[in-house]
This record gives structure tokens, C-alpha cells and sequence, in this order.
């Protein structure tokens, strides 16, 4: 850690505290229960102390990371197979010598969520996430003071992301609005391992260990959340699980069924895989919607907005709006002066674009010579950025869990906006713990 750099590692320890009390200000302003608020706060600094600063992090995490690069790698093989180069990516060639003809995200990134979601049903039908996610639902519980849905909720976001909502569905119905908005910030706030493989593919090149920064980002993210959407709608209810965790009612998770209903559990492994590659073919294809729809009316908007006066000699877009309203953000990160309109424009253009376009602006951004990111900067925004913290994503999600309870649909509707709003919020205070405890 250089000396120059412990003012910026100061005010992205004063923006924490800033971003939590603008949760409490936006918020309900109940009573607070400071169990919660306070064991949310130490687990989430605990964690990010284990993440970078534990000896035997570094190793820790390059294992982790070395372990992801390498499934990424094998689940090209049959990518390959089908499509040729257009799978290789920039600087691959096969053996016959065919080469690369550039970075094709449908052809090289999107495979791999079909991949990693056959990967996770797999490792859900043997028993391998569950055990996992009891451990987590264990310490949250235990640490955190939170009801034992809300636990088990947020353990599962660390590895899935809608399907977390069918872990909880047997308590759904008797959540409190501050259990619920829990669960809606959570599963914002993170981002499921079956989409993990994209970001790996955008950034492995500029950020070193990108696959171990993601996982840990997505732990972290967890009592971040817990502490923003506590400071939001403190809980003044008595929730039914307060007592214990309870068990995961299904195994493995189901997706739902387009009318709500919970599809049958697999019967065998090998069907298991077929039904997680069939439902990670339907998120790439819905990821790949959502970019062509969002994109296509982020360019009419701007359009619209190139008619209106030009700013400083620049015409108006949508991001450039969402950049000003970001950037005080970009400056509670801790980043450089010259370094905050890149990280308000990722921030802003994040909830319009989704985060898969953001990482791959933030990869491009810093393939430039020199790269304008210095190494913590860049860990910062890539921790921050960490979360299905976009519009799309607060449709699907609100859509989601209403269709496995109809009869709450009004409250979680409700809730959605303030969930987009808690899980950014969220999300920015990961950013911040890297920005302070980040080693370079």
C-alpha cells in the first residue's frame, strides 16, 4: 500500500458510512434493531479483512480462481465443436491453425451460462450446494440476527439467483415487508454463479484473479445487503422463523413453470444436467434479449435527447444523465479525481445497459495503454458492479417471486423500486470495503 493512497482508502471508509445513512434517510426510519445493523457491518468488514488482508487469502482465492478459469476452459470444448472460431476467443487458434476473428459475446460468453447452469443442477441433485449453503445460512443467522428464511435466502444468492426465491417458497407467504424487501435486495445485490463465466470471459484479461474477486464479491454482498435493506425497513414485525433455520424444503431447487408452479426435481444425475442446460439455454437467450431490447431503446432515447441543446458542447444520452447523478458514488468509492467520470459512467449506464454490458465497458476502458484505473481502483468497480442492479433485472425478479405467491403480488411489487434502490446501495458499499482493504 503506497502512502498517496490512504486518503482515497479514507473516503471510501467515510463513504460507507455515508451510503448507510442514506439508507436509513430514504428509508422508513423506524426503531432499529442494532444486533442486525451491527453484526451485518462486522461480518461484512470481517469477510473483507479474510478476503484481503488473511495470509493465506492470496492463495485462497487463486485457487478458487484457477478452479473457475479452468471449468470456463473445458466448457469451451463443446462450443468449439459447434461453432468453429467464432467460439475462440481473441489470440486462440485451433490445431489446424484457424484463428480468432475477434470477441463475438454470443458465441464465446453466453455458452458458458448453458454450461455452469447444468454444472450447479448437477452439484445441486448430488447434495454439494446445499451443504454449502446451510454453512452460510449458519453464520448469517448466527451473526446477523436475522429469522432463518432470510438466512437461508441469503446463502443461496451466493451461488443462484431467482431460483433462491423457491428455497423460501414455503415462507413466502407469511414474510414481513422487511423480509421481503431482504429478499429482493439480496438477490440484486449478487449475481448467480450460472452468469459468472461472462464476466470471467470480459475481464480475465485486465484483472488479475477476476474469478475470486466475483465469489468474494458476492459473499461480502450478502450482509451488505442485509445492512442496507435493514436500514431501509427495519423489521417491526415478528417474523415466523425468527427461531431457527429452517430445512431447505426442496432438493434440488426447481425452476418455476411459466404459471408459478414448481417444476418436478430431477429423477436422475444425467437428468439433472439436461434440465440445468435447458434452463441455463433460456437465461442466454434471455440475457441476450434483454441487451438487444435495452440497448435498442437506450440509442431511440438518445436519438430523442441529441434533438435537445448540447451540454458542454457534448449531446445529451441516457448514460451521460445517469453518469451526473452517479458520480457522487464514484467519488464515495474512493476513486481518483481523474478516475471518477469512468467509474459514474459504469455506475450510471449499469441500470439501463445491465452489468454485463458495464463489465465489458470497464474491460475495454482499461485495455488502454496506460490503463486509467490504477490496480485498487479497478478492484473497487469491479466489486461494485457486482449485482443484477438494473431495471431488466428488477422486472424479473418482482415478476418472479409474485408468481410463487400471487397473493402477495401488490407488496412486492411495492417493493420492487426500493429494492433496486437498496441493492445499489448495496453494492456500492462492497465497492467500498475494496476500495479501503484492497491491497493494491
Amino acid at each position: 500500500m503506497t502512502v498517496e493512497e490512504w486518503p482515497y482508502r479514507l473516503i471510501a471508509g467515510i463513504g460507507f458510512v455515508t451510503i448507510m445513512s442514506l439508507a436509513w434517510v430514504t428509508g422508513t426510519r423506524h426503531r432499529l434493531n442494532w444486533m442486525t445493523i451491527g453484526g451485518s457491518a462486522a461480518l461484512a468488514w470481517g469477510l473483507g479483512i479474510l478476503s484481503f488482508w488473511f495470509p493465506g487469502s492470496r492463495w485462497f482465492w487463486s485457487m478458487i480462481n484457477d478452479l473457475v478459469v479452468a471449468v470456463l476452459t473445458a466448457s469451451q470444448k463443446g462450443t468449439v465443436f459447434l461453432l468453429g472460431p467464432l467460439a475462440l476467443g481473441p489470440g486462440q487458434t485451433l490445431p489446424g491453425g484457424t484463428v480468432s476473428i475477434g470477441f463475438i459475446l454470443a458465441a464465446q460468453a453466453l455458452p458458458a451460462v448453458v454450461f455452469f447452469a447444468a454444472l450447479m443442477s448437477g452439484l445441486y441433485y448430488v447434495g454439494a450446494m446445499q451443504a454449502i449453503v446451510r454453512v452460510f445460512a449458519r453464520l448469517f443467522y448466527r451473526t446477523m440476527g436475522l429469522s432463518g428464511a432470510e438466512s437461508l435466502s441469503g446463502a443461496a444468492n451466493i451461488f443462484v439467483g431467482i431460483e433462491a426465491g423457491l428455497i423460501v417458497r414455503p415462507y413466502l407467504t407469511a414474510m414481513t415487508r422487511s423480509e421481503l424487501l431482504l429478499v429482493l435486495t439480496c438477490m440484486m445485490a449478487t449475481v448467480a454463479s450460472t452468469v459468472m463465466g461472462i464476466y470471467v470471459s470480459a475481464l480475465q484479461h485486465v484483472v488479475p484473479q477476476i474469478a475470486g474477486h466475483l465469489i468474494s464479491a458476492s459473499i461480502i454482498s450478502i450482509p451488505c445487503a442485509v445492512l442496507i435493506s435493514k436500514l431501509t425497513i427495519p423489521e417491526d414485525g415478528q417474523p415466523v422463523t425468527l427461531g431457527s433455520v429452517p430445512p431447505i424444503p426442496i432438493d434440488p431447487p426447481p425452476s418455476p413453470s411459466s404459471d408459478g408452479e414448481a417444476i418436478q426435481p430431477p429423477s436422475n444425475l444425467i437428468v439433472a444436467l439436461i434440465d440445468g442446460a435447458g434452463q441455463g439455454m433460456k437465461m442466454a437467450v434471455g440475457i441476450a434479449a434483454l441487451l438487444i431490447v435495452f440497448l435498442g431503446l437506450e440509442a431511440l432515447v438518445d436519438l430523442a435527447l441529441a434533438q435537445l441543446p448540447a451540454i458542454g458542447g457534448v449531446p445529451l444520452s441516457v448514460t451521460r444523465v445517469l453518469a451526473w447523478l452517479t458520480w457522487p458514488f464514484a467519488i464515495l468509492l474512493g476513486l481518483r479525481p481523474e478516475e471518477w467520470q469512468i467509474g459514474a459512467d459504469l455506475l450510471g449506464s449499469r441500470f439501463i445497459e445491465t452489468e454485463v454490458a458495464a463489465y465489458f465497458k470497464l474491460a475495454a476502458v482499461q485495455a488502454a495503454s496506460p490503463p486509467p484505473l490504477s490496480p485498487r481502483s479497478l478492484t473497487a468497480m469491479t466489486y461494485a458492479l457486482c449485482g443484477f442492479v438494473h431495471v431488466a433485472s428488477m422486472g424479473i425478479f418482482v415478476g418472479g417471486i409474485s408468481a410463487l405467491v400471487p397473493h402477495r403480488a401488490k407488496d412486492i411489487s411495492l417493493l420492487g423500486l426500493r429494492a433496486l434502490w437498496t441493492a445499489f446501495l448495496a453494492t456500492l458499499l462492497t465497492g467500498c470495503i475494496a476500495g479501503v482493504l484492497s491491497p493494491s
